[in-house]
């Protein structure tokens, strides 16, 4: 069905919000999963139903008008209202739930993403499930730009009023060293220091997390390599290049090294990282809980009960919360 270029419509109001939000039509293309074409068509259809220009789209980046500023305010309150009556409805009948904007985080991609969308699928059996994996940052910002409903990611600090958090799981930081060149026996940062760090990259908040533990524990190690995948960091650590601090999903992502390397006790203070579900607060429901509720079982069996049969210290600190 073809929109009337004289009416408001929902889809109108989202893509307006999301040209506003990112200053860009093609940005706001990719954000809906739209052409730049028809996201143009739509603001210019909206614009003929209110009888007003909502943006400049001249300017780079583009930007709102005054009358555009006053639309942005009152479509924000339409679209908070739209999502509620879809949880509303949902929550009624979940059958009649016909989208769900799931962020995860990368780490979770391979091992329980797909359980989570084929047990959400068995139940909600006429919804269109949309996925966006990333970084944790970048989910967040989704997020809070209304481009997903619900975020499995690491917390950052400093939570937003905004949001509803679920604890998913707390997994602990451990060493990943070369295979057979540390011995567990003996003093782990004496020997450490003899080999390079390989950091994980500062441009990721755990990356400048483990800079700051480093720094509270006055150690100064420096590093030669700063790389933000972990498969590259452990092929280097498999390699003999040098040992690197990570998380046990980072270990699980780039299990097919397992066999070139040890995974060793951080030593000195603990350090560890929580992941959450978030929502958008007062806008799903229950459906948040539920989701994290049906996560937890597969966490534990995915992730957490593996981890612990192979490197058994790690019970301490990777648990489902």
């Amino acid at each position: 069905m073809v929109d009337s270029p004289g009416r408001i419509t929902l889809w109108g109001i989202e893509v307006f919000m999301a040209a506003a939000d990112e200053r860009s039509i093609s940005a706001a293309a990719r954000r809906l999963g739209a052409s730049p074409s028809t996201i143009s068509q739509q603001l210019t259809n909206l614009e003929t139903a209110i009888g007003a220009t909502l943006l400049e789209r001249s300017a780079r980046p583009i930007r709102l008008t005054r009358a555009g500023e006053i639309m942005h305010r009152r479509a924000q309150t339409i679209l908070n209202e739209a999502a509620q009556a879809r949880a509303e409805m949902a929550m009624q009948d979940l059958s009649v739930l016909t989208r769900f904007r799931l962020g995860m985080i990368e780490d979770f991609e391979a091992d329980v993403t797909p359980q989570l969308l084929t047990h959400m699928a068995g139940r909600l059996k006429t919804c269109q499930f949309l996925l966006e994996t990333g970084a944790s940052h970048t989910l967040y910002d989704l997020l809070d730009a209304r481009a997903l409903d619900v975020i499995v990611a690491a917390e950052l600090g400093g939570e937003a009023d905004w949001t509803e958090v679920h604890p998913l799981l707390r997994e602990g930081f451990v060493v990943a060293a070369p295979k057979g060149q540390i011995d567990p026996n003996s003093d782990l940062l004496t020997q450490l220091k003899t080999l390079p760090l390989i950091q994980y990259t500062q441009r990721h908040y755990m990356g400048r997390m483990l800079t700051a533990h480093l720094a509270r524990q006055n150690l100064s190690i420096p590093f030669r390599f700063e790389i933000d995948s972990y498969h590259a960091i452990l092929a280097l650590v498999g390699q003999g290049t040098g040992w690197s601090i990570l998380t046990p999903l980072a270990l699980r992502r780039a299990r097919r090294f397992a066999d070139q390397i040890d995974v060793l006790p951080l030593p000195g203070a603990p350090l560890s990282r929580t992941i959450s579900l978030k929502a958008r607060k007062g806008i799903l429901q229950d459906m948040p809980a539920e989701v994290a509720a049906t996560l937890k079982p597969i966490l534990q069996s995915a992730i957490v009960d593996p981890a612990i049969e192979r490197h058994p210290f790690m019970a301490e600190d990777l648990t489902v919360l």
